[in-house]
């Protein structure tokens, strides 16, 4: 590294331990932290934000990025150091947009809007969690003004999570995508169940869940010396650095594979994060590329492995051994039926493939509106069901399975949700180049080995980090951009053989 970037690096490396800080803070918060521990957990978190965002748009942070730039002047355009650079400006850019103020107002009111949604979510309770929730989506607003957009108000918050996506994209795309899925889901709820899944709901030792999804974590390559998995109200992954990354999930008696898939699912972001470039810790580029990138990780390990029927050719017989007798009527071709049964439903992490993506469509029609000004927070119970409704052809019975089910706007996540759509779409598109490259990988998930795919992974996606942008990943690795067909393909070859359709 040039002397310009190496001051650039150490500099960079102070910014990045206050971020490591903050979300250590941030998991113990939603994990171990008793709850009356929230206020000064609140203050603490938006001291350690203002530091964070004080340090990375200072003069002195400015200047070594200047003398950066001037020294990788010239240099080619995916170099290690170019990309090194154009990643630290493009934050500094950003973050030098937003007062210090709107930061710390914004970490502190996101520390206290955690418990009050746990405990309107409980209570099914949206009115207990509507003030808070109101002065998130005005910061929200107040943001996406000072960091400006030539499109939608939206398009600057989402821009936060998949940089140069656009809110007109995303209307293309999930328009594209409504088309081909939307009779297909209608198409397959008029059919018959093709399998009993009742034995699904039966009482399942939440000890015995555990222990069968570490081994499932175990098989694929979970580092355990570099990760660990807790508890938590809504599963998630955070990574501190790629030496030590969380993972949680939740467990339910009455439902035999919600935890296991939750945990595949988180087990897929932290693969990713693990697979970073360790020589380039605590720099720019030592991060995910984007959240769509990262959740088609995450969708890849959980549907396309998970729920394929080679997997559970291998860990059926070993699902038994861990309930023993329980499962001891239930054979491959119902097991695998289940498990892709597709039915409306009010959850969206427990939904499935087929009508998963409906449930975003909610959340982005929703969240445009109200960062757009259309829509008040006090209007979204009505708006929620009835487009669920709409999309689903349900009502949720209470606003603890409606509109308080998630936790991301409780984090001030707004722009968020989208990636989940786009992570799905990537899935396919990956899973078809892995394919294309390791023709042996099917034949190896049925006998639980993944190590072909998860190199295949770490060679193509992990180990770059941030040096490309999704689109320019995505071309390099598949030629094009992001498309809907190959998810489309994938999920009418799947559902037409599960529901024996013509």
């Amino acid at each position: 590294m040039s002397p310009a970037i190496e001051k650039l690096n150490n500099a960079w490396a102070r910014i990045s331990r206050i971020e490591q800080t903050i979300a250590v803070l941030s998991w113990d918060m939603e994990t171990y932290m008793p709850v009356e521990g929230v206020k000064p957990r609140a203050e603490q978190l938006a001291l350690l934000s203002e530091l964070s965002h004080r340090w990375l748009i200072s003069d002195e942070t400015g200047r070594l990025i200047e003398d950066a730039e001037a020294e990788t002047r010239g240099s080619d355009y995916f170099s290690i150091e170019a990309s090194l650079v154009r990643a630290a400006r493009r934050a500094y850019d950003q973050k030098k947009k937003l007062p210090e103020e709107l930061v710390t107002r914004l970490a502190r009111t996101t520390a206290q809007a955690n418990s009050i949604w746990i405990r309107a979510r409980e209570e099914a309770s949206f009115p207990a969690f509507a003030p808070v929730l109101s002065e998130l989506v005005a910061i929200s607003r107040d943001m996406a003004d000072l960091l400006g957009s030539t499109g939608h108000r939206y398009d600057a918050l989402l821009d936060l999570y998949e940089p140069d996506l656009t809110t007109a994209e995303v209307e293309r795309l999930f328009g594209e995508l409504k088309t081909g899925l939307i009779p297909l889901v209608k198409e397959i709820t008029a059919r018959k169940s093709p399998a009993d899944t009742a034995f699904l709901t039966r009482t399942y030792d939440t000890g015995r869940q555990e222990a069968f999804g570490l081994r499932v974590l175990g098989d694929m390559k979970f580092d355990f010396n570099r990760g660990r998995q807790d508890r938590s109200a809504h599963p998630f992954t955070t990574s501190f650095t790629p030496y030590d990354v969380r993972i949680t999930t939740r467990y339910s008696e009455d439902d035999l594979l919600s935890a296991l898939f939750s945990t595949i699912h988180e087990a897929g972001h932290a693969l990713y994060d693990m697979g970073l470039p360790l020589d380039l810790l605590e720099t720019p580029l030592c991060q995910p590329i984007s959240l769509g990138v990262h959740e088609s990780q995450s969708r890849l390990w959980e549907n396309i492995v998970g729920r394929s029927r080679g997997f559970w050719k291998h860990y059926l017989p070993i699902l038994k051994e861990h309930f023993h007798g329980q499962l001891d009527d239930v054979g491959l071709q119902q097991f695998y039926a289940a498990v892709n049964t597709s039915r409306p439903g009010f959850i969206r992490v427990e939904s499935d493939e087929l009508t998963y993506n409906l449930h975003i469509f909610i959340r982005f029609e929703i969240e445009k509106e109200l960062i757009g000004g259309s829509l008040s927070v006090k209007q979204i119970p009505s708006l929620w069901n009835e487009t669920y409704q709409d999309y689903l052809g349900i009502v949720p019975p209470n606003d603890a399975l409606g509109c308080l089910q998630d936790i991301h706007w409780a984090h001030g996540s707004f722009g968020y949700f989208p990636t989940y759509t786009i992570g799905n779409l990537l899935s396919a598109q990956l899973y078809r180049a892995a394919i294309d490259a390791c023709p042996s990988i099917p034949g190896d998930i049925k006998k639980g080995n993944f190590i072909a795919l998860l190199e295949w992974l770490r060679e193509n996606v992990h180990r770059h980090g941030s040096r490309y942008t999704s689109a320019e990943l995505v071309k390099n690795i598949t030629g094009g951009g992001i498309q809907v067909g190959p998810f489309m393909r994938y999920l009418a070859d799947k559902f037409h053989e599960v529901y024996s359709l013509s």
